[in-house]
Formats: structure tokens, C-alpha cells, sequence
């Protein structure tokens, strides 16, 4: 597998976002939903990385700046095939040691907080993600979970 920047005029990059949309959208009611779609992923705050093997894309990743050393994590998706074969940890290790490389001093993430969350927050708590409070534009949502992590002294 391998782990590159993302392509937006690679039409499976699409066809790979809308499914993640399509997966979260019976989850939540639409005000709690807060997955980003493509045009938004492309936005000059926003690097996106994807993995692919022979058959296609297999993860994506994102990292969105929110200013002062902070940003949020964001459209991190495993194609239902490979799930369980370590393609969601290698990914979040790659954008974290990118954010680190950086000078960024903090990545938080917002996640559900149904059962369909679960293996995700499982994730980021053994990546040593923590529980936090609602950070950026967000607010305090039963359908939500805050968590956030120091990435670099500053």
C-alpha cells in the first residue's frame, strides 16, 4: 500500500468520498453530520492524503488548519475490504507525523458517538487521542465526540 497526497481530478477519489458521505448519512441527523465533500476537501487550508494498493483507493486522510498551531482531522475513511488490515492506523500515523513535521501543536477531531463510531474512537484513543470539549465552529452534540491530541512542544 501505498500513501500519497491526494488527486482531486482522479474521478475514484470521488467516487471514494461520496460513499464515506453515503455511510455516514443514516448515522446522524444532516445538523450533526460534519464530513466534508469534495469541493471542500479541496479548500488551501486543507491537505489531503490517500492510500491506495493494486485495486484502488483503500483510505483517505485529511488534516484541516484552524489556526494558532491547531488542526482538525478530517475525512479519514478504510474501504469496507481492507478493514482490520492496518490501513487506518498507517494513515493517521502518516498525517500525524506530517503535522508534527510541521510545527502543528495540536490535531483534534470530531467523531460520532453511535456504536457505528466505535472502532474509529478506538483508533484515535490507542493513537493517544483524548476526550475533549467542542473546539473550532463546533458545539456540544449528543451525537458527537470530541477528542484531541498534542502532536509537538510549543
Amino acid at each position: 500500500m501505498t500513501i500519497t497526497r491526494a488527486d482531486f481530478a482522479d474521478p475514484r477519489l470521488a467516487a471514494f468520498l461520496q460513499a464515506h458521505l453515503d455511510d455516514l448519512a443514516p448515522t446522524a441527523p444532516s445538523e450533526s453530520r460534519h464530513a466534508l465533500d469534495l469541493a471542500a476537501l479541496r479548500a488551501p487550508h486543507v491537505r489531503m492524503w490517500v492510500t491506495t494498493d493494486a485495486d484502488g483507493i483503500v483510505g483517505t486522510a485529511a488534516l484541516a488548519a484552524l489556526g494558532d498551531g491547531h488542526e482538525e482531522l478530517k475525512s479519514m475513511r478504510t474501504e469496507p475490504r481492507v478493514r482490520g488490515r492496518g490501513v487506518a492506523s498507517g494513515l493517521l500515523a502518516h498525517v500525524l507525523a506530517d503535522a508534527r513535521d510541521r510545527g502543528v501543536t495540536r490535531v483534534s477531531l470530531e467523531t460520532g458517538s453511535m456504536a457505528f463510531f466505535e472502532p474509529a474512537r478506538a483508533l484515535y484513543s490507542k493513537a493517544g487521542f483524548v476526550p475533549c470539549g467542542p473546539f473550532g465552529s463546533y458545539v456540544a452534540d449528543p451525537n458527537s465526540t470530541f477528542m484531541t491530541m498534542r502532536t509537538a512542544t510549543g
